[in-house]
């Protein structure tokens, strides 16, 4: 998908890449509405979910996502999730998360969105976004009606 946004930039996105907990799903359980956003978005992006999986549920919840899920397993969530950002090509990604270890993935992604969820957003991550949201519905809605992107990026 490509994102004209005045006076920024042009953006050919192909990825979105989301934390799980606290981002698009609570205490290890995917949150209402995300299901029918990534299906609707599908048709242009893939879509990863990178999480340390602290609750050990993403699998089940996700199975019938059709999403990429990464379990990461380094001693640095922080770095393995920008690592993960650059190997896809951050060009060309939209990170969504809110935990301090989203800071340098949100900050590495061509987008980065923050939500501000039911757990709170770290500042460092806050600071780290293009974007803060109170949702992540809100966060997916803004890749479906890319309006509402540009009427925020824009300058």
């Amino acid at each position: 998908m490509t994102i004209s946004i005045p006076n920024l930039d042009t953006y050919a996105l192909s990825d979105i890449v989301c934390d799980y907990n606290g981002t698009i799903a609570k205490d290890g359980k995917v949150l209402p509405g995300v299901k029918t956003l990534f299906q609707a978005l599908q048709q242009h992006f893939t879509i990863h979910v990178i999480t340390a999986d602290t609750f050990g549920s993403v699998q089940k919840e996700l199975e019938d996502y059709n999403v990429k899920i990464k379990v990461i397993s380094s001693s640095d969530h922080t770095q393995e999730k920008a690592d993960f950002i650059e190997a896809l090509g951050k060009e060309k990604c939209v990170a969504i998360g809110n935990g301090n270890n989203d800071t340098l993935m949100l900050k590495a992604a061509a987008i980065g969105i923050a939500v501000i969820g039911d757990e709170g957003c770290c500042t460092q991550t806050l600071l780290a976004s293009d974007i803060a949201v109170k949702t992540v519905e809100d966060a997916l809605s803004l890749l479906s009606n890319t309006k509402r992107l540009i009427a925020t990026l824009r300058r």
